[in-house]
């Protein structure tokens, strides 16, 4: 009796066995690109790599992601993408800038899934986020309509505020969008908007140097590659000028910006593990529609407001995700 159920026992355990090894992903190996630094996308990282964990992707085990950063040159990202593609690599995931880059190479001969700041249609990425285009597609950080929710913020921490600078890079695809949801925002809440091209240092210097004259009383600053490159300037300058810093993504809050309110990247970054899993699994990129935003956050930077002599209200605190002290 002893010996007819350890048999079975044994039998069970083998068959669960057999059945896990079945349902596990198959090895793989897969690149990243972009063209950013490694520590400012370390957070982000860790959010991606957990999610393709908790879809049985164990690095170490059944996955290799081979990781390339162009440390702030984006010349770099072709030289980058063809090593991967001769490792070679089963797919690619591309972030930021890189994306734009590896399209206007026409594509690679792998796939490419990636995560974009920009709009996927106005980059010509996409003929509709439905319809993806060539090899490649993935998600957007995209939400224009936020930049008006940005400027109603600066009004409820600065009731008298009247004036305000918006930088941002031209050339990034949608900017003209988010410039129209904060003209119509500006003119709905009674505020002067200024605004600053940057797509270049020198452009950069030219704007900081423009605003030093009539300094604005808050800056509004949209998030991209370029934003994040020479973030620190731009928050230091306002701060310089008594002048609040609001943008999208936490980055900027953590680096002196009172306030930041936009998608929830660690989400984002997460459910690029999806298109991941299912382009490994036989999926083709221009079957899966590209995702925009779902969640977002709003992070609230109290050793800035109390730099500048700002009460941060009440109501605006009860709202945030995180607030730095």
């Amino acid at each position: 009796m002893m010996r007819r159920a350890f048999l079975v026992s044994t039998l069970v355990l083998a068959a669960a066995r057999l059945a896990g090894a079945q349902n596990a992903p198959k090895a793989a190996r897969i690149g990243w690109v972009t063209a950013q630094r490694a520590a400012s996308l370390a957070p982000n990282i860790g959010a991606l790599q957990s999610a393709l964990a908790d879809l049985g992707y164990v690095e170490g085990r059944n996955l290799t992601i081979e990781f390339r950063y162009g440390d702030d040159a984006v010349e770099r990202v072709p030289e980058l993408a063809a090593e991967l593609e001769r490792i070679p690599v089963d797919l690619i995931m591309a972030q930021g800038e890189a994306v734009s880059v590896i399209n206007k190479l026409g594509g690679l001969k792998v796939p490419v899934v990636y995560v974009f700041s920009g709009d996927p249609v106005a980059a010509g990425f996409a003929d509709s986020l439905a319809r993806p285009r060539g090899n490649m597609t993935g998600l957007t950080f995209m939400a224009a309509e936020l930049n008006g929710k940005r400027l109603e913020m600066l009004r409820e921490i600065m009731p008298k505020i009247r004036r305000v600078a918006i930088v941002g890079n031209p050339d990034h695809p949608g900017a003209n969008v988010e410039r129209d949801y904060c003209e119509e925002a500006g003119k709905r809440l009674g505020l002067a908007l200024a605004y600053f091209p940057t797509r270049t240092g020198d452009e950069l210097t030219s704007a900081l140097a423009e605003m030093a004259k009539d300094p604005p009383q808050a800056v509004s600053l949209f998030a991209d590659g370029f934003a994040i490159q020479n973030r620190q300037r731009i928050i230091d300058f306002a701060t310089s000028k008594r002048a609040p810093v609001v943008s999208g993504w936490p980055v900027f809050a953590r680096s002196g910006a009172i306030c930041t309110y936009g998608p929830r990247l660690s989400e984002s970054y997460r459910r690029l593990a999806y298109y991941v899993d299912s382009v490994l699994k036989g999926a083709k990129p221009a079957d899966l529609p590209i995702e925009r935003p779902t969640k977002f956050e709003l992070v609230i930077n109290l050793r800035t407001a109390k730099t500048l002599g700002i009460t941060i209200p009440q109501s605006l605190l009860l709202r945030a995700d995180e607030v730095i002290q």
